[in-house]
């Protein structure tokens, strides 16, 4: 049984996911707290497996209450947040901090929004509870922006992850150069939060990162991620790769996928792409790496050490599509290695 702890200040919020993780035959809801200073005391108390955690709460915010639990007692956190700008930066804080996942509040009639959710709550405290907390330590200090020193764009970077991949993703960019190759990402990720996602990356890192559009040209030193909820391909066009953007429908229950994106730089980029797939549970993106190692390309797992999850790092290996395996940290310094003889 996995046994779990709920903490939210509204007492609606407390029984609606009460009565939805209990009706789970794995899943024992061991208690409920209102704030964080009660949420200590069971917490002693009862060992909890997994924590959800509301993000805004009285007397202490859910966000200063998990940096103090992540100090003194790592644990799995699912964050329940609310789908505005404010919420989506609360939450990519919490997951920095370490927080392993989150949901997102719906906004109107929460009764049956809740219950529509169901199925992803509890896949994610169960998720959660294979998961393990990596104390990460400080993000590295972004390198310094300078001068654009490569002279070709042939060359194309493609990036996939999901559960711990927002952490992830931003501690490789943090240490690549401004002048990299153009770099695509899939990260498993709603609508409401992508944007601002990019935006962090972007203040985080030497790089130009944006939310891709359709049609946009991919430019040396410069990160394109997928946009929540929609597809991102590389098409070739002339001398150039451009982003192609869709809403069709999703791949291995994702969408944005990291298969669609990887079989499409396999197609389009064959040797001259590197692919890296980093920490994230399924079997997404498996076979996309896969194809470009097929194809030519130079392909990265995320190691288990270092990994949130081993889903998607570790059945890429399975199936043979990781050329490489290597931890979070020395994955940036292998891409600079990879890429040295474009400048």
């Amino acid at each position: 049984m996995i046994r779990v702890l709920v903490v939210d200040d509204s007492a609606l919020m407390r029984r609606l996911l009460t009565e939805l993780l209990g009706r789970d035959p794995e899943i024992e809801v061991v208690g409920a707290a209102q704030d964080p200073y009660v949420a200590r005391e069971q917490i002693k108390a009862l060992s909890p497996d997994v924590i959800t955690l509301d993000v805004e709460m009285p007397r202490m915010d859910g966000l200063t209450f998990l940096r103090n639990l992540m100090r003194l007692r790592p644990m799995p956190v699912v964050m329940v947040s609310s789908l505005t700008e404010r919420g989506a930066d609360a939450t990519l804080t919490a997951l920095e901090l370490g927080a392993i996942d989150f949901v997102a509040k719906p906004k109107l009639d929460v009764a049956r929004g809740i219950d529509d959710l169901a199925a992803e709550i509890v896949a994610k405290v169960k998720i959660a509870a294979r998961a393990r907390p990596v104390a990460l330590g400080n993000r590295p200090q972004p390198v310094a922006r300078g001068p654009l020193l490569r002279t070709t764009t042939d060359r194309v970077i493609a990036i996939g992850a999901s559960t711990g991949g927002t952490e992830a993703i931003a501690r490789v960019l943090a240490q690549l150069p401004p002048d990299m190759p153009g770099i695509v990402i899939a990260q498993h990720i709603p609508p409401e939060f992508s944007r601002r996602f990019a935006e962090r990356l972007h203040a985080g890192s030497a790089l130009t990162v944006r939310e891709a559009s359709d049609g946009e040209p991919v430019l040396l030193g410069h990160v394109y991620v997928a946009p929540g909820a929609r597809h991102l391909r590389i098409e070739r066009r002339g001398a150039r790769y451009t982003c192609a953007v869709g809403d069709d429908e999703p791949v291995n229950r994702h969408r944005p996928s990291v298969d669609v994106l990887m079989s499409s730089v396999a197609e389009h980029a064959g040797a001259n792409a590197i692919g890296v797939m980093l920490t994230g549970m399924g079997a997404d993106g498996a076979d996309g790496l896969r194809a470009m190692r097929d194809r030519g390309a130079t392909t990265i797992a995320q190691d288990r050490e270092s990994s949130v999850v081993w889903g998607m790092p570790g059945e890429a290996v399975k199936r043979g599509g990781a050329g490489e395996v290597l931890p979070l940290d020395a994955v940036a310094a292998r891409l600079v290695a990879l890429t040295a003889s474009s400048r």
